[in-house]
This record gives C-alpha cells, structure tokens and sequence, in this order.
C-alpha cells in the first residue's frame, strides 16, 4: 500500500513536467487559425493562366497559383524554379522574393519553417529521451525507494529480534515460578499429580 502511494507522489512532479510540455504544443496548434496561418480558400486561377500574366499586377494576384513566384523590385511574376528547391538569387533576391503568401518573404519564411521545425525535433527528442529514461528508471527502484525498502527491512528485523527477546524473558519466568509446560511432553502436569 505505501509503495503505490509513494509511486503516486512521485508520479505527480512527472506529471507537471508533461504538462509544461504539452502546454505550448496546444498554444501553437489553437493559435494557428487565429494568426492567419491558416490557407484561405481563394480559388486558384486556372493552369493554363501562365505566371508571367500577373506580372505588373498585385502580389496576391500572383501567389494565388503555388508554381508562381513573385519578385517585390520589379514587380514580375514568373515560374517558381521546381527543380531547384530555393530560387537562385538570379531570379530574385530571397528577400525580395514571395511565394503563396504576400506578407512574409522568401526568406523569412524558411527561417521561420527551419527554426519551426527544429523546434519539432528538439521537442520530439526530449520527450524521447524522457520516455527512455522513464522507461529505465521504472525497471529498478529509485534511491528513496530503496532506502524505503531498506528501513522497512531494518524495522522488520528489530521487531523479530525484540519479540523473540520478549519470548525469552517471558520463558525464563515461566520457568522461575514453574509454569514452563516441557515440550517434549505435553501430559507430564497430569502425570506428576
């Protein structure tokens, strides 16, 4: 009974740290559709429309189709390079550049989505690493576990040494007054009398 209340307080502080990281993670995904993050459902111009018609046109115009990039110096929309996964600086400057939202530049957008995503993985490794090292700690008893088990055996072990000394002194009076029954014989009070 007292080891699963000592599990269930030690279990508590875990909890709380759970918590500490589950908390943000809800923050982020709750907060997404407030911030804008969110895709709007504009409909997307048709493919056949080429990229290079907006040109000269609003930014917004031109990244509603996803395989247009648009360039803020000279205001032209032109194909977003596939085969290269970051347009070269040829085309445009990175933070000149916007693609399929107007609001943030090319390269604030990959600063954001890398340091998103070593956020993720930082987050995933800890909780990997708390999760093993639970996981571990759960096969063998902690210290103040041991040391639980320790005194509970100690105290154990006094409690039959005093009984069996109480046991003792209580025989040895027997035996002064004579009232010590022989083992051996359990009849002999009935044979003496």
């Amino acid at each position: 009974m007292m080891e699963r209340e000592a599990a269930a307080r030690s279990w508590q502080p875990r909890r709380r740290r759970l918590w500490a990281f589950c908390l943000p993670c809800c923050f982020l995904l709750w907060c997404r559709p407030v911030t804008g993050i969110e895709p709007t459902a504009t409909p997307s111009p048709s493919p056949a429309t080429p990229c290079a018609a907006f040109t000269q046109k609003t930014c917004e115009e031109c990244v509603k189709n996803t395989k247009c990039l648009w360039c803020h110096v000279n205001s032209t929309c032109m194909d977003y390079p596939v085969r290269k996964l970051i347009p070269p600086s040829s085309l445009c400057k990175l933070t000149d550049a916007y693609w399929a939202i107007c609001w943030v530049n090319f390269e604030a957008m990959i600063i954001s989505i890398a340091v998103v995503a070593g956020f993720l993985l930082l987050l995933i490794g800890c909780c990997c690493c708390y999760c093993c090292r639970r996981r571990r700690s759960r096969g063998r008893p902690s210290e103040e576990e041991e040391r639980f088990i320790r005194d509970r055996e100690e105290k154990r072990m006094q409690s039959l040494q005093r009984k069996h000394e109480r046991k003792v002194k209580h025989d040895e009076i027997r035996k002064k007054y004579g009232l010590l029954q022989d083992s051996d014989h359990p009849y002999s009070r009935y044979e003496n009398e």
